[in-house]
């Protein structure tokens, strides 16, 4: 008799540490078997692409090979791209894999399964806004981190090269101040002054002008105005321009234009003003919202198709409130024991249980500048605002909480001393 198979689709935080998980309890001992299919050969945890944008982290030092990964964890690993599902016949099919020339490395095949796992996060939505997708760096993948840090770097020394004297003034405009764009405006900073400390350039901080434009009347709309206007602060002494209550319009190759007529010059564009799903979930023949989140019940079940789950920013998990999950990286942390579990029961006939979504606060790093956000108190509404040196220590935990569930505690914590060492032996900034 074949045990069953369990397939997750997309390899972020939470499908990486769901794999995990499932690998441990049902994967080692043949009671399952559980397959990770991503479009990438390497996993890197999506709220530090920021910082592989700017260099301050090196990709290639971070990221993680699905393929070695699963030989430790047992699991087994498919790289290419969901193109569509057969529910009656239980099987999915992956599109061929190409290199960059367009050649095809995989063929397109088909795969069955048993209990599928939807989890293939979400994109950036630029709402048809004209000239953005032409313009403007997105920061969905380490791909365009990567094309976004070689481009400033570039500009940077165009600046440089110029030979002006003082040197010319580098603009970045950043449209969205969601937690992307507010942390990305604070690591330019850094970066600008680790580049004329490494005599890359003559530039520094101080020939630097980022602007940051919302369309809400304040930036983070979406936590607490008091960790907003603690952000705020702290981005104007850094002297980052904010435009709040600013609508873009259009983008061309120099300029961001608003709505009230307004044309900010610009050396570089980024769009960090909105997510959605990716638009083929609303092709698989599934109950999906306008942005093509997938609904689900409380069990994180499709609600047309019991064998299908989806968790994260791709599913829309309603709550007893009426609310619906929000679109958070530990909303999708909290869905993986829920979905853990839930696979399990399944598996062996019993009830499932459902989600319910807790707020463990928010935080916000300013490079290495500050970090200011709160804590949640237990179970209660009222929140510890925090900033700082204590803001710094738990927003980096919320990393090492990822690693650690995903190689365990001990070798998270050998990581830790090599991070550390790496700060010693290897410049700050990714240079090269």
């Amino acid at each position: 008799m074949s045990v069953p198979r369990i397939v997750v689709i997309g390899g972020g935080a939470g499908g990486l540490e769901l794999v995990t998980r499932l690998g441990h309890k049902l994967g080692r001992r043949g009671r399952a078997e559980v397959v990770l299919v991503d479009r990438n050969a390497t996993h890197i945890w999506k709220p530090l692409l920021h910082e592989v944008a700017t260099g301050a982290l090196d990709s290639g030092l971070d990221e993680i090979s699905y393929q070695g990964h699963s030989s430790l964890h047992g699991y087994t690993f498919q790289r290419g791209t969901l193109s569509g599902i057969d529910r009656e016949a239980r099987t999915l099919t992956l599109a061929p894999v190409l290199d960059d020339a367009g050649s095809e490395v995989l063929p397109s095949r088909e795969l069955a399964y048993d209990q599928l796992v939807l989890a293939l996060g979400s994109v950036s939505n630029d709402f048809d806004t004209p000239g953005v997708g032409e313009h403007c760096h997105f920061l969905d993948s380490p791909q365009q981190a990567e094309a976004f840090r070689q481009d400033m770097l570039n500009t940077f020394l165009r600046h440089n090269a110029s030979r002006v004297d003082p040197p010319a003034r580098m603009t970045v405009g950043i449209i969205g101040a969601g937690a992307t764009g507010v942390e990305l405006a604070a690591e330019l900073h850094e970066a600008s002054r680790m580049l004329h400390s490494y005599g890359v350039t003559s530039s520094d901080a101080d020939h630097l002008d980022v602007h940051l434009i919302e369309a809400a009347p304040r930036i983070l709309p979406a936590l607490p105005e008091r960790i907003s206007q603690a952000v705020r602060g702290e981005l104007e002494r850094l002297g980052v321009r904010i435009h709040a209550e600013t609508r873009v319009t259009r983008v061309d190759a120099s300029a961001i234009h608003t709505a009230d007529g307004a044309r900010i010059d610009i050396d570089l564009g980024v769009w960090a003003a909105g997510i959605k799903a990716p638009a083929l979930l609303s092709e698989l023949g599934l109950p999906t919202e306008r942005n093509h989140r997938l609904k689900v019940h409380e069990t994180l079940q499709s609600t047309e198709d019991p064998q299908v789950f989806a968790m994260g920013d791709c599913a829309s998990c309603p709550q007893k409130d009426g609310s619906t999950v929000p679109p958070r990286a530990q909303a999708a942390h909290q869905q993986v024991a829920t979905l853990y579990r839930n696979l399990l029961a399944q598996h062996a006939g019993k009830p499932l249980k459902p989600f319910t979504y807790r707020d463990r606060g928010s935080l916000i790093s300013l490079a290495h500048f500050d970090a200011i956000g709160s804590l949640m108190r237990g179970a209660s509404a009222r929140s510890l605002f925090i900033e700082g040196h204590l803001a710094r220590f738990f927003y980096a935990s919320l990393y090492r909480m990822h690693q650690r569930a995903i190689h365990g505690t001990l070798k998270t914590g050998l990581m830790v001393v090599v991070d550390g060492l790496n700060r010693f032996l290897k410049p700050r900034l990714k240079l090269h």
